[in-house]
């Protein structure tokens, strides 16, 4: 089976050549695109298995670059961003790209989130899961119907929302949902309270399925993005 294509779209040349080579000497084949419109026509003609999307981009911004793709192809699509802000790092996500990475990257790092998330877009695992299900995963079952938890042979009612929160994220075990992501799903999109509400409910939840909700284990805090569950 043939390897993937990768198509980068990214203007500074240092970090295109470097990538080039990299993805490459992995297997991948390369597509180039130095400028916004470039990339968006490079896809038109050449398509891609995926796209690595730079942020900050000349002619076109990341953003832009990303819905014009997304018009014509559901491709995943991992955003780049050139610094360490929680700002910068949610965009890609919000707009509903697949993963983000933050220059200066590890290129280690890089091929290893390219490679898992084609395996989710080949496995079907891409969008996010919020069907009603039993569960049973780290000692723990879930049962929709009931809006119960089990835990250690200990049965415990929960809230609707404690309960739809935990579930969406179990669902999505070892996947970082972005915090407006979680909250467009368990509040609705056009809920506007304030988003620290999410914070005390995922405080309610360590307290319930957490050995010491002080070091959690289960439910982690992915600084400036969000939450994901550790099965």
């Amino acid at each position: 089976m043939s390897e993937a294509r990768i198509l980068v779209i990214e203007d500074e040349e240092s970090y295109r050549d470097s990538l080039q080579f990299l993805l490459e000497r992995e297997g991948f084949a390369v597509g180039l695109a130095e400028t916004g419109p470039k990339g968006v026509e490079a896809f038109a003609r050449d398509g891609a298995d995926l796209v690595l999307l730079d942020l900050m981009l000349p002619g076109l911004p990341g953003p832009e670059v990303y819905k014009a793709i997304r018009e014509r192809s559901d491709v995943p699509v991992i955003m780049v961003t050139a610094k360490d802000d929680p700002v910068d790092r949610i965009i890609g996500l919000e707009l509903g790209a697949d993963d983000y990475v933050t220059k200066p990257y590890s290129g280690r790092e890089l091929v290893a989130r390219i490679r898992n998330v084609l395996r989710r877009v080949a496995s079907g695992q891409r969008e996010v899961i919020d069907e009603p299900e039993r569960l049973t995963l780290a000692g723990i079952t879930l049962d929709p119907e009931r809006l119960h938890l089990t835990k250690d042979g200990e049965t415990i009612s929960l809230p609707p929302k404690e309960f739809a929160l935990l579930h969406l994220l179990a669902q999505n075990a070892g996947r970082v949902l972005p915090r407006q992501v979680i909250i467009d799903r368990v509040w609705g999109a056009d809920y506007f309270g304030d988003t620290k509400t999410l914070d005390v409910h995922i405080k309610r939840i360590r307290s319930r399925v957490e050995a010491d909700p002080s070091q959690p284990v289960l439910i982690q805090t992915v600084r400036g993005v969000g939450y994901t569950f550790e099965a």
